[in-house]
C-alpha cells in the first residue's frame, strides 16, 4: 500500500474512533448535562407543552395557564392577583426563566418530576400530569399586608410561632408576573429591570438592611442569657449620654427627656434607649452578642423557606466602639424582615424557634402527597424565662412605649420599633421597622410579624417605626388572629 494512502487511512480511522468515543461519552455521561442545560430549547418546549400545575393558597389556585397561538410553546403561565402574591410565587416566563416557588418546584409544576410518572412514562420518557404546590399563606394576612404597605417601598413577613408556617410575605412595589410570562414581553421586562425601586427584588427575603433598634431584642436576650443582668427590671449600669469606648463620640438618645440613665431593660425597650443597649453590647463583647444573634438565625448561609433567604449578618473583627454601635442595630449589622420576624417568633414561642416555611406540601395531580413540611421543627434559642421576660417588656413597649400603634383589643401584643440610619452620615431617609407578636387571649391563635418601610415619601421628621411600620403590623396581626 502506498505510504501516503496508509497514513491517510490511519488518520481517518483515528478520526472515526474519536467520533465514536465522543458519541459514547455524550450518550453515557453528557446526556443529562445537555438535557438539563438552561439553554436547551427542548426543556422550555416540554415545560409549556401542557397546562402547568398550580400554586395553591388556602385551597384555591393563585396561578393558571392558557393556550398560545403559533410557535412551539403551547401554553403560558397566568396569575390570579399577580401583584398580591408575586413575593410568594415568583414568575414563570417563557423568555426569562422562573423564580421563587415557580423555579424551585418547576419540575413538579410542569410534570417532568420522576415522582409524577408511572412505569410507562419512565420507560418512554413521557410527560406526566403536573403536580401542585400548597402554600402556608393566609390570604387574609397577605391582603392586609399588601394593602397596608400600599405605595410604600418596603416588605412584611408574618409567621405562626408554634409551627413556623409563613402566613404572609409581601414586597412592595410589586409586579404582575403575567406581564412577563410570554415570549414577547421585552418592553415590560426592561421596564422592571430599569425601575430604580427594583420591584423584582423580594425585599422580605433577599434584601438585608440595618435593623436599627429592633436588634435591641437580640442584645437584651444576650444580656439576660449571659447573666449581665438578672431580669428586665434590674437597673443597668448605663450612663446617659454614653461615650463610645475609646472615642470622644457621644451616643445620644432619640428622646432626650426619656429616663434612660441606668434604665432597666424594660424601660430601655419602652423608650428605645440607645445608651443602655450600646453599653450592654460593649460589656458583653462581640462574641457573646454574635452567639445570640446566630442562635436566632443570623449568619445562616442556607436559610431556605424553601426560597433561599439572603444572609442576615452580625459582623466580626470590631473594636469596642463598633461593637457598641451594633447594640443598636447599626454599624454593619443587617437583617431581612424574615430574620426579624424569626426573632420575635422565637420569643413568642417560649424561646424555641420553629423553622420558617411557606410550603406545606407538594402533591401530584391527583392530590397524593409527594413531600410534606414538618410543622414545629424547633430549636431552643433562649431559656423560657428569658423569653417570658422579654415578652413582658415588649408588651410594655406597645401599651405605653414607642409601639402604641400596634395595639389590638382583646389580644396580648408585644413589639419593638426601630428607625435605622440609611446612607453616609444618615444622609438618606431612615428605614422604619417594627417587629411584634400577638396572642388571642380567647382563641389561642398567635402570630409574629416584621415590617420595614424603606421609603414612604414622608418627611424625614415623620419617619418612625411606630408611625409607619407599626400600623401595618397591627393590620397583619389582626387579620391572623381573626382568620
Amino acid at each position: 500500500m502506498n505510504k501516503t494512502i496508509r497514513r491517510a487511512s490511519v488518520f481517518c480511522l483515528l478520526m472515526v474512533l474519536a467520533l465514536l468515543v465522543r458519541a459514547t461519552w455524550v450518550q453515557g455521561y453528557g446526556a443529562k448535562a445537555l438535557a438539563d442545560d438552561e439553554h436547551n430549547r427542548r426543556n422550555t418546549i416540554a415545560r409549556y407543552a401542557q397546562p402547568l400545575g398550580d400554586i395553591i393558597v388556602a385551597g384555591s389556585p393563585v396561578t393558571g395557564s392558557k393556550g398560545t397561538r403559533g410557535g412551539d410553546l403551547r401554553h403560558k403561565r397566568t396569575y390570579t392577583q399577580g401583584e398580591l402574591y408575586a413575593a410568594v410565587t415568583g414568575y414563570s416566563s417563557q423568555a426569562y426563566g422562573a423564580t421563587q416557588l415557580e423555579g424551585i418546584h418547576s419540575d413538579v409544576l410542569d410534570g417532568t418530576d420522576d415522582r409524577l410518572k408511572n412505569p410507562k412514562d419512565l420507560i418512554t420518557g413521557g410527560q406526566a400530569k403536573p403536580g401542585n404546590v400548597l402554600t402556608t399563606i393566609d390570604p387574609g394576612v397577605q391582603k392586609a399586608a399588601y394593602e397596608a404597605l400600599g405605595d410604600d417601598k418596603g416588605a412584611a413577613v408574618a409567621i405562626d410561632p408554634k409551627t413556623g408556617r409563613i402566613l404572609g410575605m409581601v414586597s412592595t412595589p410589586s409586579y404582575d408576573p403575567s406581564k412577563i410570562s410570554g415570549t414577547t414581553d421585552g418592553d415590560a421586562w426592561r421596564k422592571l429591570l430599569d425601575d430604580p425601586d427594583k420591584p423584582l427584588v423580594n425585599r422580605a427575603l433577599r434584601q438585608p438592611l440595618a435593623p436599627g433598634s429592633t436588634f435591641k431584642l437580640v442584645v437584651a436576650a444576650a444580656a439576660l442569657e449571659n447573666g449581665l443582668y438578672g431580669s428586665v427590671d434590674e437597673r443597668t449600669d448605663s450612663p446617659d449620654p454614653y461615650t463610645l469606648p475609646g472615642t470622644s463620640t457621644i451616643l445620644r438618645n432619640e428622646n432626650a427627656s426619656a429616663p434612660c440613665e441606668n434604665a432597666t431593660l424594660r424601660t430601655a425597650l419602652q423608650y428605645s434607649c440607645n445608651n443602655v443597649f450600646a453599653k450592654a453590647a460593649a460589656d458583653l463583647g462581640q462574641d457573646k452578642v454574635k452567639e445570640m444573634a446566630d442562635a436566632f438565625g443570623f449568619d445562616t448561609e442556607k436559610l431556605d423557606v424553601p426560597v433561599r433567604a439572603a444572609k442576615s449578618v452580625y459582623p466580626t473583627g470590631m473594636d469596642k466602639a463598633q461593637t457598641a454601635l451594633t447594640g443598636i442595630g447599626q454599624f454593619e449589622v443587617t437583617a431581612t424582615p424574615l430574620q426579624m420576624a424569626m426573632v420575635t417568633s422565637a420569643l413568642a414561642n417560649g424561646g424555641e424557634l420553629a423553622a420558617p416555611h411557606m410550603v406545606s406540601s407538594v402533591t401530584d395531580g391527583d392530590g397524593t402527597v409527594l413531600e410534606e413540611a414538618e410543622d414545629g421543627d424547633t430549636k431552643r434559642v433562649v431559656e423560657e424565662e428569658t423569653a417570658e421576660q422579654l415578652r413582658s417588656a415588649m408588651v410594655t413597649v406597645v401599651e405605653k412605649g414607642t409601639g402604641t400603634n400596634a395595639k389590638i383589643a382583646g389580644a396580648e401584643v408585644g413589639g419593638k420599633t426601630g428607625t435605622a440610619q440609611n446612607g453616609v452620615d444618615n444622609s438618606n431617609t431612615p428605614y422604619a421597622w417594627f417587629t411584634s407578636y400577638a396572642k388571642d387571649e380567647r382563641g389561642g391563635k398567635e402570630v409574629a410579624v416584621a415590617v420595614i418601610v424603606e421609603d414612604s415619601g414622608s418627611a424625614r421628621s415623620e419617619v418612625s417605626g411606630n408611625g409607619l411600620a407599626a400600623p401595618i403590623a397591627q393590620k397583619m396581626m389582626k387579620a391572623a388572629l381573626e382568620g
